[in-house]
């Protein structure tokens, strides 16, 4: 692999210290993922401003258990969003699976699971809600 960057990293005052808020676990009580950790982790290194170290790939893949490949992609992605769009996840564009039930539907069932069940039960099984719908 050659050792030549397509997409170089100068990060900003702002940008270094909102990665290293995110490796000392500054963001209040809630707990940040590891992805995350390790992105800023690995950024800081791709740094080539004069606060960067600017690593070779290698060695931040090898620093940071991740690939060579990643850190071409979240290199490239960090140059043409922003470093701090690394911190993101993309948005789906649509759910994993479809829903099953329209609004109107989902209207009907909630009618009926909230009214008295049929047969003198004390409460609605899914198989009685299924047949009601």
């Amino acid at each position: 692999m050659s050792n030549r960057k397509i997409y170089r990293i100068r990060l900003t005052a702002d940008e270094r210290a909102a990665f290293e808020d995110i490796i000392k676990g500054k963001r209040g009580k809630v707990k940040i993922a590891a992805w995350k950790v390790q992105r800023a982790n690995a950024m800081l290194k791709c740094d080539e401003s004069e606060q960067g170290p600017a690593w070779a790939d290698e060695k931040i893949a090898d620093a940071f258990a991740t690939t060579t490949r990643s850190l071409e992609n979240w290199r490239k992605k960090a140059a043409l969003e922003g470093p701090l769009s690394l911190l993101e996840r993309k948005e789906r564009s649509a759910p994993p699976t479809p829903p099953i039930l329209d609004g109107e539907k989902e209207a009907q069932l909630t009618k009926i699971a909230c009214s008295e069940p049929l047969d003198g039960r004390s409460r609605w099984t899914l198989q009685m809600l299924a047949e009601q719908l």
